[in-house]
């Protein structure tokens, strides 16, 4: 899977140049595989781009502007679908891409996996099943634990260091 980024090189905008940086860095900060596609200096780019963004989201003039993200041949968005994407933290779903192990979005999905599972799998005493439910019951029993018990009380002795 490439990731496609399709920009100009040499445009006059400042706010075009901006969102395309924005793009770049951010796949380049998440270590995102990517290749950049240069319209303005490549027709055959150029023409590729316009004739593969969907037309519903092609602007009413018709022409779209970089950047424009595809994933090989299917389109992602634009940069606006990018940056909300972004805002989600939604990235790789917008790209198309499994969520790095660790990431929040894999988290999530895997949290909720294990929750319905553990709905089906529990016995009739309602008791987790699996070892990862376990540890995560184990935790949860420990801090309310640690969180009832009361704090030793100051020593007389150690009032008067303290002062």
């Amino acid at each position: 899977m490439v990731i496609k980024v399709f920009l100009a090189t040499s445009s006059g905008s400042t706010a075009i140049k901006k969102k395309q940086q924005d793009v770049l860095g951010f796949l380049e900060a998440l270590k995102i595989d990517f290749a950049q596609l240069d319209i303005a200096c490549n027709e055959e780019n150029r023409m590729w781009m316009r004739e593969n963004v969907p037309e519903e989201k092609k602007p009413e003039n018709g022409i779209p502007l970089p950047p424009q993200i595809f994933n090989n041949e299917s389109y992602c968005g634009d940069y606006d679908t990018f940056f909300d994407a972004k805002e989600d933290n939604d990235v790789y779903t917008f790209l198309g891409l499994p969520a790095p192990p660790g990431s929040k979005k894999r988290r999530s999905a895997l949290e909720e996996s294990q929750e319905v599972e553990g709905e089906e799998e529990r016995d009739e005493g309602d008791q987790p099943v699996s070892e990862d439910e376990e540890a995560l019951v184990s935790e949860e029993e420990e801090e309310l634990r640690q969180l009832e018990e009361p704090e030793e009380p100051i020593s007389e002795e150690e009032q008067e260091e303290d002062e």
